[in-house]
């Protein structure tokens, strides 16, 4: 397929603008090197009449190419916004409605007026014109799609702080767009039902859909979740593993970053959590996406045991959770022939290319038992918020 520019990344993954070619006189304007028919998967179909029979929503390599095709989509949102492109001239539109999917709201970031986020629904209409009577089995209602880190001069210091802020705390639930993301997915649940949402971020994006999906999991509302290339929270537990010095120079400067904080949750449907039983929690699996050259979230494939890796069409393997009852709590896909370099390995792309060969890690996960151990321990008792003085 082919390549788009070479990109910048940090604990996210697109970033500065490219320069378009320069073009003589009188000649065609040179496509965009973001444009979907540029630098977009190759062999993708949009949906068909055919999809009535058979659903292409069921093969997860399609899921995965279309779920990273909407990511995309949001940061072309924003570097759309800060070149002024509109409706007709953007980027962004393009990454959604080959597969009969419409924009329905972006979030916004209210410290700089950047968007880090959109929902994608269903489009009927356009699906109808192309004679797709009903929405392909698997197919979700609407998508929630998160963006990483934009290194351009309008938007790289809030996502920045956000980045720190996830270094310093391992969490996000202090960032504004923690509460927008989580006000945003409970209308949806709200309105679409739990089954017929999808939520998908890609690295600073994936952290964040990561804490908001744990989040809705405690409630006992399980969102499918799918997480491209997430921040590891073992690159700030590695900074301190320097040395005494080290660690106490990181704590100096953790101190004057943002307080980790809980932010305000819509009343739809953040209110009081109720206690889950081991079995109700473990409905939850989200889905890892994770390339091992990738630094930022290699620390996710880092086993306690010995990994076994399966075919990736059976759907089968996953990764269990140490110290329980040998139960899968999330499907891990690592790619097994990628980008080898660190900027290649961290960026989207990999992940809608139609090539590309992944395989289900099965093992013992060190990282991923921590992070998802919050929804083991607060199974077992009631929510401090549930209980009355």
């Amino acid at each position: 397929m082919a390549k788009s520019p070479p990109v910048v990344a940090s604990v996210s993954g697109v970033v500065s603008t490219p320069e378009q070619p320069k073009l003589s006189e009188g000649s065609d304007p040179a496509p965009h090197p973001y444009d979907f028919h540029v630098s977009g998967p190759r062999n993708l179909s949009a949906p068909n009449w055919r999809d009535l029979i058979r659903s292409s929503w069921k093969d997860p390599n399609y899921k995965r190419m279309v779920i990273a095709c909407f990511i995309q989509a949001v940061y072309l949102l924003e570097l759309d916004r800060q070149e002024k492109r509109d409706e007709t001239t953007g980027l962004a539109p393009k990454w959604w409605r080959p597969f009969k999917y419409k924009l329905i709201r972006t979030l916004t970031d209210e410290r700089d007026n950047s968007i880090y986020g959109a929902v994608f629904e269903w489009d009927r209409s356009a699906a109808m014109s192309d004679f797709v009577l009903v929405r392909p089995s698997g197919a979700p209602r609407a998508v929630l799609a998160l963006r990483g880190t934009l290194l351009n001069r309008p938007t790289i210091w809030r996502d920045l702080e956000d980045d720190l802020r996830f270094l310093a705390w391992e969490s996000l639930k202090g960032s504004v767009r923690f509460t927008g993301t989580l006000n945003a997915i409970n209308e949806m649940v709200s309105t679409f039902g739990s089954a017929n949402v999808c939520l998908g971020g890609h690295s600073l994006g994936a952290g964040f859909a990561l804490q908001v999906g744990k989040t809705l999991a405690k409630k006992g509302i399980f969102v499918e979740c799918h997480l491209f290339n997430p921040p590891s929270v073992s690159l700030a537990r590695s900074l301190i593993s320097f040395g005494e010095k080290a660690g106490s120079l990181w704590e100096k400067v953790r101190a004057r970053l943002p307080s980790r904080g809980t932010g305000t949750v819509s009343p739809v449907l953040g209110g009081v959590e109720r206690s889950l039983s081991i079995p109700e929690v473990k409905k939850w699996t989200p889905f890892l996406y994770v390339n091992n050259s990738d630094y930022i979230c290699c620390y996710y494939n880092d086993p306690a045991g010995t990994a076994v890796a399966t075919d990736v069409g059976t759907g089968k393997g996953g990764v269990i959770a140490g110290g329980n009852t040998g139960d899968v709590v999330a499907k891990l896909f690592v790619m097994s022939k990628g980008p080898q370099k660190f900027l290649e390995a961290h960026g989207l792309e990999q992940w809608w290319s139609d090539d590309a060969e992944l395989q289900v890690a099965l093992n013992h996960s060190k990282l991923i038992n921590r992070q998802l151990r919050s929804l083991y321990s607060s199974s077992t008792q009631p929510s401090p918020q549930s209980v009355k003085p």
